[in-house]
């Protein structure tokens, strides 16, 4: 059997089985290449390169036996690999972490957020950091400018240290223990936030690769709400504290605009263009803030 040939063979048993994607893939080729490059220590972007070569008994088991895992437990192929890809950067996760996808690495990565600041951020707080990807983003993309990272979660906190020293950001990123805005120090020039801001009907609808994931981190009804938005509203009020003059967030609250704007009729956010749409990604400047 050739390499190409087990692709294809574990993408029709994804297929058959149902599984659900969206943490890293959008279907099941590109996950059944993904399980079967990292599974043969192969590079994983270069699928072309290795497709004719041939695979041995012991190496189709091992891949057969990946996939098999991956259909009974329904877990994220990231929390098997143990890594993610987001900008083309890689993390380590588990189940402490939802699997890094935030839209708001795009408009990172493309210049939109420095386009309409009209500046390099210099004081940088990434809010509800998780595995700390947006952080290390940031530093990256601004290595000037000063990061904090927050998080409620201890355990959260724990996998984003791994990734700042995986990147050598462990001296330039802060990271900070906290509930919201409890753990922010001072004023900063931009705020990232990709909170839990899922909506009661569709949490009690998640397939079971998103219910793997950590609900802290997904569910945004934590206050006895039901259309996501109950992190969102304890952070609003409270942001122009936190921002300095001509400061901005940069907020992602995925399908959930109509809920945005029902709970927020008062605001007139910026809506930041991904490949998502040009409605999951907001921008609020501290003058509509204060």
């Amino acid at each position: 059997m050739k390499l190409h040939e087990l692709v294809e063979r574990s993408c029709a048993r994804l297929d058959e089985a149902g599984v659900c994607f969206g943490h890293g893939t959008t279907n099941a080729f590109d996950e059944a290449a993904w399980l079967v490059l990292w599974r043969l220590g192969l590079p994983l972007d270069d699928l072309d390169g290795v497709a004719g070569r041939r695979i041995d008994a012991a190496e189709q088991a091992a891949v057969d036996a990946l996939i098999g895992e991956r259909i009974a437990t329904r877990k994220p192929a990231a929390y098997l690999t143990g890594e993610a890809w987001l900008q083309g950067v890689p993390f380590t996760v588990d189940e402490r972490v939802i699997v890094p996808r935030s839209l708001i690495a795009e408009v990172i990565a493309d210049g939109t957020i420095e386009a309409v600041l009209g500046r390099e951020p210099a004081r940088v707080l990434d809010l509800c950091t998780g595995s700390g990807c947006l952080a290390v983003l940031a530093a990256m993309a601004w290595p000037d400018a000063e990061v904090d990272a927050t998080d409620l979660s201890a355990d959260a906190l724990a996998v984003a240290r791994i990734n700042l020293q995986r990147h050598d950001l462990a001296e330039h990123v802060r990271l900070r223990r906290g509930d919201g805005l409890a753990a922010a120090d001072g004023r900063y020039e931009l705020i990232l936030c990709n909170p839990p801001y899922v909506n009661a009907a569709s949490m009690n609808a998640l397939p079971p690769e998103y219910r793997a994931e950590p609900a802290l981190a997904l569910d945004g009804n934590a206050g006895g709400g039901a259309d996501g938005m109950d992190f969102v509203r304890a952070l609003l009020p409270r942001l122009a504290e936190h921002l300095l003059p001509q400061g901005a967030l940069v907020l992602e609250i995925g399908h959930e605009r109509a809920h945005f704007e029902a709970a927020f009729p008062q605001l007139h956010p910026l809506w930041l263009s991904t490949s998502a749409g040009d409605d999951q990604v907001l921008m609020l400047g501290v003058e509509q803030l204060a």
